[in-house]
């Protein structure tokens, strides 16, 4: 049992720092947003249920720290319609301070400010991570050898920087690959640097069929070289990696939704947690790469048009400026229910397969038969 705890104490503790991280700057936004429109913010919370720790600054909004560390809110003052709290409730709004008073603008500002504190928090860790690891280049230089593979077997190495393959000039990564893969079976001269002298090796390569063709493969992994860039730069970079790891989880998603993913792929808090402690394993880059890609899953997933999610409350904000009133209670009621149900649908969904992964769901049913 003493092995196991380290690892689960690494685990959860990660999880808390990755969730918090994320949750407390995502309210932020909602926080910054709020009091730039001039609605007075009544509660900032991290995490639900009782306090573990709270305090009132001279604003007036009580900050907490809840002792279920699953999420986070911001209590506006006045979020409520009016027509759905008491008199009494009404009697204690400030004029000119309350969120349902504030124009459509206003309140989709506050409510978008939130995703848009994610991705601009995957921005600024892309771009800290780009100042002091340097920028990626193409590099040719051999990171890990597969051992018993063909690249094994002819000698190359770790480290050896590959100059020509069968007699073309091999700049980075992207040329090795297409020259062997073009090339299954082929007996491949390799012109490399070792030690600063150069050693001509001769590789094998394995044929590989993959999507009904045939490749070569000679099991050899790049290693990437960085070059120093100034700040500027790497704050451009930052927003085109946020913007890159943006589209590829929305094509990940479509994939899903059209069938050509499985939605075995779909995971939950338990997969989070699970992944935040192998990452903290592997270092503060690994660490600060993983806190920037879930900001921007957490980002879009609150931009679904699902209601109850930000998204869904930006949904309604634009039907209400086209219309030029609110959509009907009602209408906003069961949208509210059906959101709800989705939600709960995927969350359970979600831990189906977490559960499943851990073999769980396996045990349980060994157990019943």
């Amino acid at each position: 049992m003493s092995h196991i705890l380290p690892d689960a104490f690494r685990t959860v503790a990660s999880f808390a720092v990755v969730l918090g991280i994320l949750v407390f700057i995502h309210e932020l936004g909602h926080y910054l947003a709020a009091r730039w429109r001039g609605v007075r913010v009544e509660a900032f919370s991290i995490g639900f249920g009782r306090s573990i720790m709270s305090w009132t600054d001279r604003r007036g909004t009580v900050w907490k720290l809840g002792w279920l560390p699953l999420g986070g809110y911001v209590k506006l003052h006045g979020q409520e319609r009016p027509e759905d709290v008491p008199p009494e409730v009404r009697a204690r709004w400030i004029p000119g301070q309350t969120f349902h008073e504030k124009s459509v603008g206003s309140r989709a500002i506050v409510v978008a400010a939130g995703p848009l504190a994610n991705f601009l928090l995957a921005a600024v860790l892309f771009a800290g991570l780009t100042v002091i690891l340097g920028e990626p280049v193409e590099s040719s230089v051999v990171g890990a050898v597969v051992q018993g593979s063909p690249a094994d077997q002819a000698g190359i190495k770790p480290g050896d920087r590959l100059e020509q393959i069968a007699g073309l000039p091999t700049h980075g990564f992207d040329d090795i690959l297409d020259i062997v893969s073009s090339r299954p079976g082929a007996d491949l001269p390799v012109l490399l640097r070792r030690d600063g002298a150069d050693l001509t090796l001769h590789v094998h390569a394995l044929s590989k069929q993959v999507d009904g063709r045939m490749i070569g493969q000679i099991g050899i992994a790049s290693e990437p070289e960085y070059r120093p860039v100034g700040p500027l730069v790497a704050i451009g970079d930052g927003f085109k990696q946020m913007v890159s790891v943006s589209g590829q989880t929305l094509s990940g998603v479509w994939q899903i939704v059209i069938g050509k993913r499985g939605t075995e792929e779909l995971g939950g808090v338990i997969r989070i947690a699970q992944l935040s402690g192998h990452v903290a394993q592997l270092g503060i880059a690994s660490m600060v790469t993983f806190i920037a890609v879930l900001s921007i899953n957490l980002a879009l997933i609150n931009l679904f048009p699902i209601p109850i999610l930000d998204g869904g409350h930006l949904l309604f904000y634009l039907a209400e400026f086209i219309r030029g009133r609110p959509l009907p209670a009602r209408a906003q009621e069961y949208s509210f229910r059906a959101g709800l149900a989705v939600i709960l649908s995927l969350v359970v969904f979600s831990a189906w397969n977490d559960l499943s992964r851990l073999g769980v769901v396996r045990w349980v049913a060994g157990l019943i038969s």
